[in-house]
């Protein structure tokens, strides 16, 4: 699969005229080797050539962990710069044209500018990005299997009492049922009570869930390296009329962008079948982003679903479908399921309630 990969990233390179890419930790280079290592002050890149090899550039005291035999190392020991390294290949090889991954740290990039003139430099992206769009139906069940464990946890989540925990720990109890579940780690987990639910990047805190809150749980985590993205939003205690209205504004906003998916259409009308609909209600002006975001490999990576994207949905794109009424000092409700773009729509990859449920 990985050999596939690399070999159709050469292609594209061909076919737009770059002679090299480089790409440092992260969820590219995960895409094309399969090895998955963190950044850090010793350089880990692979390079690729358009009309050569490969090379995996790694620090000595990382190469065990490397078992692929089809990658070809470069090992480096701690007395060489790599950086060095990888621009003399580069220079031998007399390229023009560079691919550098999104996710290389500057320092790396700045070094290897300073050692090789007079070349051009891109983003990987423009190579990467159209091939990681399309999710093939291997990766399609990935994420199935990463939604069903989302989905167990909030089946738990919802037996137990929120009342007199903090956010912080309930965030931890989240945490500990997604390890639990299955997931090989932690993406995100936010956890946002009250007023504080209105802040949709909030991070859990010492507040305590009280009587009478909102409480937005947003989490995920990867299985075989694909993520699951889902958020929930419960009441503690009954809800009030404000409450129950806002609630069910956006559970319909979700359900109506759900329903506008399809093959061949732009991003920007799933977005306005979500917004058009909050507005109506008088409630889009507490809807403060966009609509969806891609999932994969990163918790957030194309399509985006925002109100200007010309982007043409195909079979295959993975994205969240998650509108949200943020009141500020009052509380916040969200509803977000990833959904995979079918022949005949969408397919729901999160099955767990979108009721509200008032613990």
């Amino acid at each position: 699969m990985y050999r596939n990969r690399i070999e159709r990233a050469q292609q594209i390179m061909r076919e737009r005229g770059v002679d090299a890419l480089i790409l440092g930790p992260g969820s590219d280079l995960l895409y094309l080797t399969g090895y998955n290592i963190h950044s850090s002050e010793r350089l880990t890149a692979l390079l690729v050539f358009a009309h050569a090899d490969h090379r995996l550039y790694i620090p000595e005291l990382e190469a065990s962990r490397v078992t692929d035999p089809s990658l070809s190392l470069v090992i480096w020991k701690e007395s060489e710069s790599p950086t060095k390294l990888i621009s003399e290949e580069l220079a031998a090889k007399g390229v023009q044209t560079i691919a550098v991954g999104d996710q290389l740290w500057s320092i790396f990039l700045l070094t290897l500018q300073e050692d090789i003139k007079h070349v051009r430099w891109i983003p990987a992206s423009t190579i990467l990005a159209p091939m990681r769009l399309i999710k093939t139906a291997e990766e399609v069940e990935f994420m199935k299997r990463a939604g069903k464990v989302a989905d167990r946890v909030w089946e738990r989540i919802l037996t137990i009492d929120p009342r007199g925990l903090t956010e912080r720990k309930m965030a931890q109890i989240v945490s500990d049922l997604l390890l639990e579940e299955g997931a090989e780690d932690i993406a995100f987990n936010i956890v946002a009570s009250g007023p504080n639910s209105a802040s949709p990047h909030h991070s859990p805190s010492s507040r305590t869930i009280s009587e009478g809150d909102m409480v937005i749980f947003d989490y995920g985590g990867p299985l075989m390296g694909y993520n699951s993205d889902i958020t929930r939003t419960l009441h503690v205690g009954r809800a009030d009329e404000e409450e129950l209205k806002v609630y069910k504004a956006v559970k319909e906003a979700q359900q109506l962008a759900f329903l506008a998916v399809k093959p061949g259409i732009p991003a920007r009308e799933v977005d306005r079948a979500a917004r058009d609909h909050l507005g109506s209600l008088g409630l889009d002006k507490f809807f403060i982003h966009r609509t969806g975001h891609g999932l994969g490999l990163d918790v957030h990576e194309p399509p985006y679903i925002t109100p200007d994207s010309d982007l043409q949905l195909q079979e295959g794109m993975v994205f969240s479908i998650e509108p949200g009424v943020y009141i500020p000092g009052k509380f916040g409700v969200r509803i977000e399921d990833i959904v995979v773009v079918t022949q005949q729509g969408a397919e729901r990859l999160n099955l767990a309630t979108r009721e509200l449920i008032e613990v």
